[in-house]
């Protein structure tokens, strides 16, 4: 699930980008700081979507920057558990297969690719399961997350395809088509 959060904080101006455009700068800076790190409550921070920084700035003794109050929108995404989600198979292993969620790939074990047993078929690089079901790159499948990690800093989530309307959606080559 993607999320908008509203921030006030101030903002510090090196003295190498006076002259700038002053909002122009403080996004870029913002965006630098936070687009791509993990908050535990926030969840993954995509990007900065926007910046209002106040003109007027202040001095500190000893320092050539100016500091700006500055009110900004983070945009963060934040998997949350029995939330159904679609998207792309990117990769298919032994283990399972990895499907991508938005800004992460969320790994389906292969007990939870449906009922039944499947099993990987390194010919074809494709799960294989009951009745010839064929999950492969490319394909787009629908699933629950189950699992939403952030240990060591990193994002990690876990889906399963079984249950009602879950499941392979759609073949690669009718996406494409």
């Amino acid at each position: 699930m993607f999320r908008l959060y509203v921030f006030k904080d101030i903002v510090r101006i090196p003295p190498d980008k006076f002259g700038e455009d002053l909002k122009k700068v403080a996004l870029e800076l913002l965006r630098e700081e936070y687009e791509g790190t993990l908050d535990e409550e926030l969840g993954l921070i995509v990007t900065v979507t926007d910046v209002d920084i106040n003109e007027e700035g202040y001095i500190i003794p000893g320092d050539g920057a100016t500091y700006h109050e500055a009110k900004y929108t983070l945009l963060a995404f934040t998997p949350v558990r029995n939330e159904v989600v679609e998207g792309p198979v990117v990769n298919v292993s032994k283990h399972g297969i990895y499907v991508n969620i938005g800004p992460v790939d969320a790994m389906v074990h292969r007990s939870q690719l449906g009922e039944g047993s499947f099993s990987y078929d390194p010919a074809t690089g494709s799960m294989v399961g009951p009745g010839n079901i064929r999950i492969k790159k490319g394909d787009i499948v629908r699933g629950r997350i189950v699992q939403v990690s952030t240990r060591g800093g990193v994002l990690k989530v876990g889906m399963s395809l079984k249950g009602p309307g879950l499941g392979k959606v759609k073949d690669a080559e009718e996406v494409k088509a």
